[in-house]
């Protein structure tokens, strides 16, 4: 076994929906005014009994199942996330306890809405160097704890959620090489810090970066795959926004591939949002088994990290 493929995903959602109306009614909006800023009508929110490590094990149970593994068959568990409220034991451990896994390793990952990509790369690694044979990959986030709920700049924009990936050996590589990096000098533009912390970023400046810098970085990606962009069956950038994922989309060139608009129903569920997205395309046959999809995360820190997988 010399490569790495991801046997299965799978994603999780609380109950609640807090629709475009509800907000209205707690600051100054409207429906249209969201929809035309940032193309979200809905998005999911956890209730204060539903922790983040709860909304990740969700997501990493159906994954397992639909792996056809038991939380024993794993021994590396990755959590991307940047709304734990405890430095210990992390979301990777609580997860593992949660699932009953034996004595699987543990590690959280905070590069904030680029977690999960940098997760996924993470647990390439691992296994290609044969430190663990199969990975739970997380991405999970309670966007809803960290938000200041009248500001209507931000908290029209948030959701909570989380979605996962079961890596696995494999003979020929199903994820290919990741493409990642930062702008330490601008990572001020989101923030998630304070005493209670709070989500904030700089909107104008997150949308230049992301429409003008990051599409031949996404590009690079494919190359790095042998892949030209059009020929990839699917893309899934970061839900942050719909008026940055489509200039996005259209300017990486994957003139023939399904664009996830996720964020349109759930929100910026930060690190959970790739994963969340991939899945729900997954589950709707969307993207087929062996299609070339890219995923792409960026946002917090003005980190980036991509890469072409094929699909489960």
């Amino acid at each position: 076994m010399n490569g790495s493929r991801i046997a299965a995903v799978g994603h999780y959602q609380p109950a609640k929906v807090l629709t475009n109306e509800d907000l209205a009614g707690l600051v100054d909006t409207s429906d249209e005014w969201i929809r035309s800023r940032v193309g979200i009508r809905t998005r999911h929110i956890a209730g204060p009994d539903e922790p983040v490590d709860e909304l990740a094990a969700h997501a990493a149970a159906k994954a397992l199942a639909a792996a056809g593994l038991a939380p024993a068959d794993i021994d590396l568990v990755l959590v991307a996330t940047s709304t734990a409220v405890d430095r210990s034991p992390n979301m990777a451990a609580r997860v593992a306890a949660r699932l009953g896994m034996p004595q699987p390793a543990t590690m959280d990952l905070n590069v904030v809405c680029a977690g999960f990509t940098h997760a996924l790369a993470t647990a390439d690694h691992a296994v290609r160097a044969g430190g663990a044979s199969r990975v739970l990959v997380v991405g999970a986030d309670k966007m809803s704890e960290v938000t200041d709920w009248s500001d209507r700049s931000t908290c029209v924009l948030v959701g909570d959620g989380a979605g996962a990936a079961v890596v696995e050996a494999a003979e020929e590589s199903g994820i290919g090489p990741v493409l990642w990096g930062s702008v330490p000098e601008m990572g001020n533009a989101v923030r998630i810090e304070g005493t209670p912390p709070r989500f904030a970023q700089e909107g104008q400046s997150v949308y230049r970066w992301a429409t003008t810098q990051l599409p031949p970085i996404a590009r690079r990606a494919c190359e790095r795959a042998g892949l030209e962009p059009a020929d990839l069956a699917g893309v899934v950038l970061h839900q942050a926004n719909l008026r940055i994922i489509e200039p996005l989309a259209g300017k990486i060139g994957a003139v023939n591939a399904v664009v996830a608009r996720d964020v349109t129903e759930s929100g910026n569920t930060s690190a959970a949002s790739i994963p969340l997205a991939f899945s729900k395309l997954v589950e709707q046959g969307a993207v087929s088994t062996g299609d070339p999809v890219l995923l792409f995360g960026f946002g917090g820190n003005l980190s980036y990290a991509g890469q072409v997988v094929r699909c489960p």
